[in-house]
């Protein structure tokens, strides 16, 4: 899982959200993940990001599609802050390791 919060540059949000389309809808033709994507109250997005596999995630950051919407979205949103690999974690086994 990836984890990306942003704001669009001002005067920018609708082409923001036209690109995320577009960038979300190659990553699920393509089978790389999908997206979710959230508005806080101020303004920001948190975008979610399921890859399918640590393959896929590559595979996506080398496509030319991928990678000329992520361009795009470069000059659109300003990047607040991201994660990109995060791991569940297994509360019962914690807990288990814990006793």
């Amino acid at each position: 899982m990836s984890v990306a919060v942003w704001k669009p540059v001002p005067g920018m949000e609708a082409a923001s959200l036209a690109t995320w389309h577009e960038l979300t809808s190659i990553l699920t033709q393509k089978r790389y993940g999908r997206d979710l994507l959230y508005r806080d109250r101020e303004g920001q997005y948190v975008l979610l990001r399921y890859w399918k596999s640590e393959d896929a995630r590559r595979a996506a950051q080398e496509d030319p599609d991928m990678l000329r919407c992520w361009a795009r979205l470069g000059n659109e949103i300003e990047i607040v802050k991201v994660y990109e690999t995060l791991s569940e974690v297994n509360v019962e086994k914690e807990r288990s390791l814990e006793t």
